[in-house]
């Protein structure tokens, strides 16, 4: 199965079903999201112990911060399971990565604020794969070529060439000037 092939949008076999879960929504998006909230709501509460050294890095902004992470892995989890709030999720991503620069420590050391730029922008940028086209059978003859001959006459007698009706009679000189030389819709 190609990069270009779409999913089908039938049951699939159990060794395919995440594949086409996968395929259905921003996947990479929200993972990027998620995986962007967690140094963001960490850092400020985490220590790093180098031997007898304890690198801490609380700030009076951690309320802030863990708030920031939490809802970037909420709104990566909502692009998993809600496709179609994408763009609102991504843009919500994007707003909430740039604000964890001043408040959560450069936005989580700068990885943080990366992976959630990163994933916010492949959300609001995510389009759904356009519905798969029906393959013709053997059945259903293909659409004639036009070659210029009558293909059938519909039940008021229209003779339909190619799929394009001929012009109706009843539109007139008189009745193109009477309409101020506009086209109507109908």
């Amino acid at each position: 199965m190609s990069a270009e092939t779409l999913a089908s949008r039938e049951v699939p076999k159990k060794e395919n079903r995440f594949k086409v879960w996968r395929q259905t929504r921003p996947f990479w998006a929200g993972l990027f999201t998620m995986l962007g909230g967690v140094p963001i709501a960490y850092l400020p509460y985490g220590d790093l112990r180098l031997g007898n050294v304890t690198l801490t890095m609380a700030t009076t902004a951690g309320a802030g911060a863990l708030i920031i992470g939490v809802l970037l892995i909420t709104l990566g989890l909502t692009m998993w399971f809600q496709p179609l709030v994408r763009v609102f999720a991504g843009i919500a991503a994007i707003v909430l990565a740039l604000v964890s620069i001043p408040v959560s420590n450069f936005g989580g050391l700068v990885v943080g604020f990366l992976l959630a730029l990163i994933g916010g922008a492949l959300s609001a940028s995510w389009a759904p794969a356009p519905e798969k086209e029906e393959t013709e059978t053997e059945d259903e003859p293909a659409e004639a070529e036009y070659d210029g001959e009558p293909a059938h006459a519909d039940e008021t007698g229209t003779v339909m060439t190619a799929g394009v009706p001929d012009q109706r009679d009843g539109a007139t000189e008189t009745s193109i000037d009477a309409k101020g030389g506009r086209n109507s819709a109908g």
